[in-house]
């Protein structure tokens, strides 16, 4: 298929292609609207719309072959529809021995009792999320998370973002359709995409009803809770206390894994390592949704809201650049933890390869808090272990109204607005 006129680069593209050419077939997953289907639209060769194609029922029934018949790669879009379809690919790259056959889509996960076989040696799968900051053209990606795992120096002449433009970005959030959209046009689209969450995905994705209005409430809840260690009792008692909502712990459980499904939330995993500290590890996954402006939209904020409330407003900040982090993270064969201990010893972010190097990140939405977060991160290095100590190459606070320089102590200061993969 030609190549979209109007379509954006994504930094996951030059991943979808080596993907794709190692495979016969290749999964790309992500939350809905965050560009999967439009992504995979310029490598493929053919389509299928799993949700739209009238005529998919009946071949699943009769014929489901003939679904797989057609130019390579073929994409097959929301395949979680008619889950059984991932078998009849997995035998199909078998018989056809040849990478590149097959892509396919879905913005929610099948249910696990759902009887699909490993796709080992067959797929590659690929994250997607929505568009970052280097994306959507506000960061420039002077600063390359990719060379600060190389312990690279790098330098650039950025100018500070202002606390507004901030907020505003944060609102927008990185959906690839609100890229032309006003703020106000963004806030609404957002506000829609958290109705027809609570009140039609929910239930839709594994044909069960559940309430809208308990669902609203936990949307709720999970917003006030951005970028914290929230447990199920917290979630419950704010549920409750900002609410008036009884629900009950099996159900918040339920809906949470619903949640999962859907990749509406995406939690961050604690890091785990060797420390030569009395304190030990905490297991706790910081809670995010896998796009920000969706926090802001289940709260219903606007600008003052969040101009009148800058702490809750640094949470959101963080949540946003542990989304960004992921995104360039991925492009450079890493992931995304925090680190928790029982002395109360915290770090927002460690970037971590697969090869076990990784970057320490402090995140602050304003200068004041630069130099609290350096102390920190120099407290942090000092309780690891000598083996764990070896593969820490950087210290670094990412701020949202400064600026990128270099401190004294080897910490670097880096403006969001000049980070990139």
């Amino acid at each position: 298929m030609a190549k979209a006129a109007d379509y954006t680069e994504r930094i996951s593209d030059i991943e979808m292609r080596k993907k794709l050419d190692a495979s016969g077939a290749l999964l790309i997953r992500g939350m809905k609207a965050c560009g999967k289907t439009k992504s995979a639209k310029q490598v493929a060769s053919s389509v299928v719309s799993f949700d739209q194609d009238e005529q998919i029922k009946l071949l699943m029934e009769t014929a489901p072959q003939r679904i797989l018949i057609g130019a390579v790669p073929r994409l097959i879009d929301e395949w979680q529809e008619f889950p059984k379809i991932w078998n009849y690919v997995r035998h199909e790259v078998d018989e056809r021995n040849d990478v590149a056959q097959f892509i396919l889509t879905g913005s929610a996960n099948p249910a696990e009792d759902a009887k699909i076989h490993s796709g080992a040696g067959r797929f590659t799968v690929l994250d997607m999320r929505t568009m970052s900051w280097q994306e959507l053209g506000y960061s420039s990606g002077e600063i390359s998370l990719g060379r600060l795992l190389e312990g690279k120096d790098q330098t650039t002449n950025d100018a500070p973002t202002d606390i507004e433009t901030i907020v505003l970005r944060i609102m927008k959030g990185g959906f690839p359709a609100l890229l032309k959209k006003s703020i106000s046009q963004a806030l609404e689209i957002n506000r829609a995409y958290i109705d027809l969450l609570t009140e039609v995905d929910m239930s839709r994705v594994s044909e069960i009803k559940r309430n809208p209005a308990k669902v609203r409430s936990l949307l709720r809840a999970l917003a006030r809770n951005t970028a914290t260690t929230a447990d199920i009792t917290v979630l419950e008692k704010d549920m409750k206390l900002n609410e008036n909502s009884d629900i009950s712990r099996p159900t918040i459980y339920d809906y949470l894994e619903v949640l999962g499904r859907l990749m509406i939330v995406e939690d961050q995993p604690v890091w785990s390592t060797h420390i030569r500290s009395s304190a030990t590890l905490r297991k706790s996954s910081k809670r995010h949704f896998s796009d920000v402006s969706l926090a802001v939209a289940a709260l219903g904020l606007g600008k003052e809201a969040l101009l009148n409330d800058l702490k809750f407003t640094g949470f959101l900040f963080e949540s946003m650049v542990v989304h960004d982090l992921r995104v360039y993270a991925q492009a450079n064969d890493a992931k995304v933890y925090h680190y928790y201990d029982s002395s109360g010893l915290e770090v927002d972010a460690i970037v971590q390869k697969y090869t076990g190097e990784c970057c320490a990140f402090e995140i602050k939405l304003g200068t004041g808090q630069i130099e609290d977060a350096a102390k920190n991160l120099l407290k942090f290095a000092a309780v690891l272990s000598d083996s764990s100590r070896s593969k820490l190459i950087s210290l670094n606070v990412i701020t949202g109204t400064g600026i990128s320089y270099k401190r004294n102590d080897g910490i670097n200061v880096i403006s969001l607005a000049s980070l990139g993969y």
